[in-house]
């Protein structure tokens, strides 16, 4: 499809996974696979090209066959920081972006978003469960690369307050919000292992 040429993706793994002993979350297993090939293998569908942001652990991520690419800083500023590197390398006008901690997320719902973007002419299309929005769900415009590196180079690190700079659209995932349930802990991880979500 024609949308295809038009969308990079993202996975961001870049985070320290303070919560999960410092383990890498993407590299820790959910129903016998790491976490981030359920990321990537929804990414590919929607993107014509994907990166993996990840600030470790290089070489285990890039056995997933998809550029690895790390933050411009190595002090772990968060997912803004992973989204602004995708921004530098893509070549595209939208970026699409989410997680690596989320693998009940499907391409159908990163279609969604982008969708909804394109639609809509919108800067940004953030997922909105119904009650809260959930801001490292998003397809956005890869010409809010100047605004978004201006933002970290004030020290700024919220990305709720980033996205509300911009002409935002919150996308109605009120019907699928289990969705979004991501893990933060290996309990959570055991419970959703054992949950209805197989």
């Amino acid at each position: 499809m024609d949308k295809q040429n038009k969308v990079t993706g993202v996975v961001l793994a870049g985070g320290l996974a303070r919560r999960m002993n410092k383990q890498d979350k993407g590299l820790i297993e959910y129903h016998n696979r790491p976490m981030v090939s359920y990321a990537v293998d929804a990414m590919a569908q929607v993107a014509s090209t994907v990166f993996i942001n990840a600030n470790r652990n290089i070489p285990e991520y890039s056995r997933f066959g998809y550029q690895v690419i790390s933050d411009q800083t190595d002090s772990f500023d968060g997912p803004l920081a992973g989204m602004l590197s995708a921004m530098n390398h893509a070549k595209t006008d939208v970026l699409c972006v989410m997680p690596c901690d989320s693998p009940l997320i499907r391409a159908e719902h990163l279609t969604k978003l982008i969708d909804v973007l394109t639609e809509n002419n919108a800067d940004i299309a953030v997922a909105f469960d119904g009650e809260r929005i959930h801001p490292v769900f998003l397809a956005l415009k890869t010409s809010l690369q100047s605004s978004l590196k201006q933002y970290l180079e004030q020290g700024d690190r919220k990305i709720d307050l980033w996205l509300e700079q911009h002409n935002l659209i919150k996308v109605d995932f009120s019907q699928t919000a289990d969705v979004f349930l991501n893990i933060n802990t290996l309990s959570e991880l055991n419970t959703l292992e054992k949950g209805k979500h197989d």
